[in-house]
């Protein structure tokens, strides 16, 4: 846990909705970390640039 800061997703919870969605494991696999590590450093950009950090 790092305070004001995005570091990961509830890989698990991911998992688990995959599966309940019907989507294969194997494809889970290969494109959950992707979207995790695209999500996550958006979501760190969009709560610096909230909090005065850089623009643009």
């Amino acid at each position: 846990m790092l305070p004001g800061a995005v570091i990961g997703w509830d890989l698990n919870a991911a998992l688990a909705l995959g599966d309940a969605l019907g989507i294969p494991p194997p494809a889970m696999a290969e494109l959950l970390p992707v979207i995790e590590a695209v999500m996550v450093a958006k979501l760190n950009e969009q709560m610096e640039q909230s909090h005065g950090g850089k623009t643009g």
